[in-house]
């Protein structure tokens, strides 16, 4: 056997390992969110402190999920990381960075808002609304590439040369964000800990976006300036 032969496989196992974590992960996410976050904490004496401390969590998250998808970054790590693991690698350390996240995230004290009746059945539609179009959105992408799976899997790359319009993509320019806006603001108990958690992570979104269509406008060139003037918002219709 090939000395090459056991690399493949080590690469392969990585892979699909990272895939697993990728979705433990948001798996792990949700269940915090709506189980462990619910519950109204105690007023600390470190209130303050604990806000702070969940800002640098989600800060050393939001660093390294943008800043190394970058193009010049990813174009640097690529003198150091194999190719061929760099997806793989930025995979492990992304879901296990947002696992830490959840799990030592302090809880805040206090509710934001609290809604019953009707109008809570309202904010839960908007939810899975939210959770549709981000499933929707992923269909349009290459989610074996996002996972980190893609070659483990045999799977061929999605090769496009303009960006997609179809579904969501013909709405909003940025629908995976705008489906993960709509899961975490419209819950019916908005307790203090995920109220931080939401403002936090929105800010991140609003702050990254414009980097991400710097690296998109650089990949697709003309076709992108032609798919902003086509779609003209990027998150949210007639707002952002």
């Amino acid at each position: 056997m090939s000395i090459s032969a056991p690399l493949r496989q080590g690469h392969r196992v990585a892979a699909l390992g990272g895939g697993a974590i990728f979705a433990t992960s948001l798996l792990y996410f949700g269940f915090v969110y709506v189980r462990r976050w619910g519950a109204v904490a105690d007023a600390p004496a470190d209130g303050a402190m604990a806000i702070l401390t969940n800002i640098v969590l989600f800060s050393a998250f939001a660093l390294h999920h943008s800043v190394l998808a970058r193009s010049g970054i990813k174009t640097r790590l690529a003198r150091v990381i194999p190719p061929a693991i760099e997806r793989t690698v930025y995979i492990w350390i992304a879901s296990l960075l947002f696992i830490v996240v959840c799990a030592a995230w302090r809880p805040v004290p206090g509710i934001a808002w609290e809604v019953t009746g009707i109008w809570a059945w309202w904010l839960l539609g908007a939810q899975v609304g939210g959770a549709v179009i981000g499933l929707a959105a992923g269909r349009r992408v290459d989610v074996f590439e996002l996972a980190g799976v893609r070659e483990a899997l045999n799977r061929p790359a999605q090769q496009a040369s303009r960006p997609t319009e179809r579904g969501p993509y013909g709405i909003v320019r940025h629908p995976l964000y705008l489906g993960f806006l709509l899961v975490v603001w419209p819950m019916p108990v908005m307790t203090g800990t995920r109220f931080v958690f939401a403002l936090v992570s929105t800010v991140y979104v609003l702050v990254a976006i414009p980097f991400e269509e710097r690296d998109l406008r650089k990949a697709f060139g003309d076709g992108y300036a032609a798919y902003v003037k086509r779609v003209r918002w990027r998150v949210l219709p007639g707002v952002y």
